[in-house]
C-alpha cells in the first residue's frame, strides 16, 4: 500500500480544474481590467487568491507539512514568506529604513513553520494586514513609470515582481498540495 494520497479535485465540471467555475472567486464574467495598471492588479489579487485556495480546509500539521528532505518548504512557511515579502517591497517604495523582519533572520520564515494553530492563525493575519498595507502603499502612486524609493524604482517593478513571487509560489504550493492530501487543479 502506497502512504501517497490519492489525486482528486473539487471539481465536477473541469477534472483539472480545483473547483468549478461558479465556485471560482477568480472566474470573471465579461471582458478583462482596462488597462495595465487595473490588469496588474488583478494578477496579484488572482495569484494571491490562489496561494490561499491551496491552503483552505488544512489543519495546522498539514500547512506545516514539508515537501522533500532537506527542504523546510511548507504551505505555511510560504504563508509567512510571502507576508514577509509583501513587507520588504513596501521598502523598495518608501525613503524609510527597511521595516523589521517579521519572524527573524533568514529563512525564519520556512523554519519556524511549525505545526501549531496559533502560528498558523498568526500567519494568515500576518499575510492578509501586509498585503493591505502594499495594496494602500501602492494605491498612492497609480502612475506605473513613477520612480519612488532610495533606488528610483517605477512602481511597476514591485507590482510585477509581486505577481512572479506570487505566481512561482503557487506553482509550489500546488505540488505541497498533492502531497499533504491528494488535491490537484489549477
Amino acid at each position: 500500500m502506497s502512504d501517497r494520497p490519492a489525486r482528486w479535485t473539487g471539481a465536477t465540471v473541469h477534472p483539472d480544474m480545483w473547483t468549478d467555475p461558479d465556485d471560482d472567486p477568480r472566474d470573471r464574467e465579461g471582458p478583462g481590467p482596462e488597462g495595465e495598471l487595473a490588469t496588474l492588479r488583478e494578477f496579484l489579487k488572482d495569484y494571491r487568491t490562489s496561494l490561499r485556495m491551496k491552503c483552505e480546509g488544512l489543519n495546522a500539521e498539514q500547512l506545516a507539512r514539508r515537501s522533500v528532505p532537506p527542504s523546510t518548504m511548507s504551505l505555511l512557511g510560504l504563508l509567512r514568506h510571502l507576508a514577509e515579502v509583501e513587507r520588504d517591497w513596501r521598502s523598495w517604495i518608501g525613503d524609510d529604513e527597511p521595516l523589521p523582519k517579521l519572524y527573524g533572520e533568514k529563512d525564519a520564515d520556512f523554519g519556524g513553520a511549525v505545526a501549531d494553530r496559533a502560528v498558523a492563525d498568526a500567519a494568515y493575519a500576518d499575510l492578509e494586514r501586509e498585503q493591505a498595507s502594499t495594496d494602500a502603499a501602492l494605491a498612492r502612486h497609480p502612475d506605473l513609470g513613477e520612480r519612488v524609493g532610495k533606488d528610483g524604482v517605477t512602481i511597476r517593478e514591485p507590482m510585477v515582481h509581486g505577481i512572479e513571487e506570487c505566481a512561482r509560489h503557487c506553482g509550489h504550493a500546488d505540488l505541497l498540495r498533492e502531497c499533504v492530501d491528494g488535491r490537484v487543479g489549477q
